[in-house]
C-alpha cells in the first residue's frame, strides 16, 4: 500500500510540478494565503525552468527538476505543466505515494480521476467519501465552478425553464504563451507590423473570435467541451446544463460570463439576486462598480449584476467576472486540504 500523508503535527509536503507556469505562480502564491498545512514546498518544472527564483509567500525558493527522488516524502503533487508534461511525468509522484491533484486537464482521462469543486460540494451539501488510496483529483474548469455556482442557487428561486451563456475567454487560459502573442499582436499591430499567431492561428488582439485558426491546438470547441463536461460532473443531477458558447476576448486575464436564464413564472428581481448572493459571491448594483475582469483580478469572489430582461417578465440576465487563475488554485488547494482532513495519519501496511 501507498505511503499516506503522516506528518503527526498535521503537517504536508507538497510538490509543484510546472512551477514557472501561470497556474503553477498562482498556486505558489495562494497556498501560503489559505489554512492548508504545508511545511515544505517544493517547485519543479523542465529544464527551461530549473535555477529560476521563485516566491513562495515570502520565500524564495529554487526550481528543482522533475526526477523521482524530489518526489520523496511529499504528500500533495499539485501538476500545474502543459498537458503532456504531466502525462509524462505524473507516475513518478504516484509510485512515490503523492496524491495528485492536476489543474492541466492531462489527468482527467485517467481511469479513476475525478472532476472536484469544493464550493459546489459545499453548496450541494455533499461529503467527500475518504478513500485510502485516491485517484487523481482534477480541479475543475473555473468557468464551470461560475456557471455551476449561479445556476444552482437561481434555480433555487424558481424552475428555470432555459438558460444560454456566452463566456469570454481570456488569454491566460492559453499560459505564458497566450497572454506573450495577444501582447506582441497588440504592439505589432499598432505598428503596422506583422503579428505572431503560433498559439491560437488567428489575431486575437482587438478582436473576438468564436473559433482559432486550423493550426492551433487546442480548439475552443475543446475547452468549451470541457468546461460543459465539468459542469455537469460538478453541478449535481437537477442541475439544467446552459446552452453555451465560448468566446475568444481580447483580454489577458479573468472570464467573464453573460449568462441569460428564464424561469418558468414571474419573479421579482430582488427575490433572484438574494437567490444567487451569498458565499463566494459579490454582488454589485451601480454602474461604478459593475463586474469586469479587471476588477476581478486578484479576487476569490465571483462579481455579479443581475437585472431583469426588458422583453419577457420571467426573463433575467446575469453579467459576471472572475478571476479564473485564482478560482483554479483555490479549488485545487482546497480539494487537497479535504483530502488531508479524511486521510488516516501514518503509514498503511
Amino acid at each position: 500500500m501507498k505511503n499516506m500523508p503522516s506528518r503527526s503535527n498535521g503537517l504536508y509536503k507538497v510538490a509543484i510540478v510546472g512551477a514557472g507556469t501561470l497556474k503553477g505562480k498562482e498556486l505558489a502564491e495562494v497556498l501560503p494565503q489559505t489554512s492548508f498545512p504545508a511545511v515544505d514546498v517544493k517547485l519543479l518544472d523542465d529544464d527551461e525552468s530549473l535555477g529560476q527564483l521563485e516566491s513562495v509567500g515570502e520565500e524564495v525558493t529554487f526550481v528543482q527538476s522533475v526526477r523521482p527522488e524530489n518526489f520523496e516524502n511529499v504528500d500533495f503533487t499539485f501538476f500545474t505543466s502543459q498537458p503532456e508534461f504531466a502525462r509524462k511525468n505524473w507516475r513518478m509522484a504516484q509510485q512515490a505515494g503523492s496524491v495528485i491533484v492536476d489543474l492541466s486537464y492531462g489527468l482527467e482521462e485517467l481511469p479513476g480521476a475525478r472532476v472536484r469543486s469544493p464550493w459546489m460540494e459545499r453548496e450541494l451539501r455533499q461529503s467527500p467519501t475518504p478513500e485510502l488510496e485516491p485517484g487523481p483529483v482534477i480541479a475543475a474548469h473555473p468557468a464551470a465552478v461560475v456557471l455551476a455556482l449561479l445556476m444552482t442557487r437561481a434555480q433555487k428561486a424558481g424552475a428555470v425553464r432555459s438558460a444560454v451563456t456566452t463566456v469570454f475567454e481570456p488569454a491566460s487560459e492559453r499560459g505564458r504563451a497566450g497572454m506573450d502573442e495577444l501582447h506582441e499582436q497588440t504592439v505589432n499591430l499598432l505598428s503596422f507590423q506583422e503579428m505572431p499567431k503560433q498559439v491560437f492561428d488567428a489575431q486575437v488582439a482587438f478582436n473576438l473570435l468564436a473559433r482559432y485558426g486550423d493550426a492551433s491546438s487546442p480548439t475552443l470547441e475543446a475547452a468549451e467541451r470541457r468546461i460543459v463536461s465539468h459542469y455537469k460532473q460538478i453541478a449535481g443531477d437537477n442541475a439544467l446544463v446552459p446552452s453555451l458558447m465560448l468566446v475568444q476576448a481580447p483580454i489577458f486575464h479573468g472570464h467573464v460570463f453573460s449568462l441569460y436564464i428564464e424561469l418558468e413564472q414571474p419573479l421579482a428581481l430582488g427575490d433572484l439576486t438574494q437567490a444567487i448572493s451569498g458565499e463566494h459571491v459579490a454582488l454589485t448594483r451601480s454602474a461604478e462598480d459593475s463586474p469586469s475582469n479587471v476588477a476581478a483580478a486578484g479576487q476569490e469572489e465571483v462579481m455579479v449584476l443581475v437585472r431583469a430582461d426588458v422583453q419577457r417578465e420571467n426573463g433575467f440576465w446575469v453579467w459576471a467576472a472572475a478571476d479564473n487563475l485564482r478560482i483554479m488554485a483555490l479549488t485545487a488547494i482546497e480539494s487537497a486540504q479535504q483530502m488531508a482532513t479524511a486521510m488516516p495519519k501514518g503509514k498503511l501496511q
